[in-house]
């Protein structure tokens, strides 16, 4: 009987700790819903950006990408953002998707622009600059590096 208390005692304990871990996580990825207002965004290309991924102004995180699609008809990725309602934007505000690094994810990096007027929700960003093929980039420069050697 009393091994039986013990055993029920450590797995309640254990159940216990396992759901501070996921309230922790949960809480620190945010996965739950975010507020703010959604605008959208037309890119060429979104190599590596993916749902959920951030968005930035001055480095800072300010929103998150909500949602990815394909414009049938011009063959664009429309990107939908979060922003934060705090934070507002000028019209004339650019987006651009930027690496963290060689091996990092993608996000959105905004740069507001000097219009009176603000973005409210459901507006779309006119400046958009879609991401950059790094890989091709590297290849490019290391097949045209070798190739001048025709004398």
């Amino acid at each position: 009987m009393q091994s039986s208390v013990i055993e029920t005692l450590t797995g309640a304990a254990v159940i216990a700790i396992a759901a501070v871990f996921l309230f922790f996580a949960y809480n620190s990825t945010d996965a739950g819903g975010t507020s703010g207002y959604d605008l959208t965004i037309d890119f060429d290309r979104v190599d590596g950006l993916a749902r959920g991924a951030d968005v930035r102004l001055s480095g800072i995180k300010v929103g998150s990408v909500t949602g990815q699609e394909l414009d049938k008809e011009t063959y664009v990725a429309r990107i939908t953002i979060t922003v934060d309602p705090a934070v507002d934007l000028p019209e004339d505000t650019s987006a651009k998707i930027t690496s963290e690094g060689l091996l990092g994810g993608a996000y959105v990096s905004l740069t507001p622009g000097g219009s009176e007027e603000m973005l409210v929700a459901g507006d779309e960003i006119q400046f958009a600059q879609g991401s950059v093929d790094l890989i091709g980039l590297v290849s490019q420069a290391v097949f045209s590096a070798g190739g001048s050697d025709s004398e």
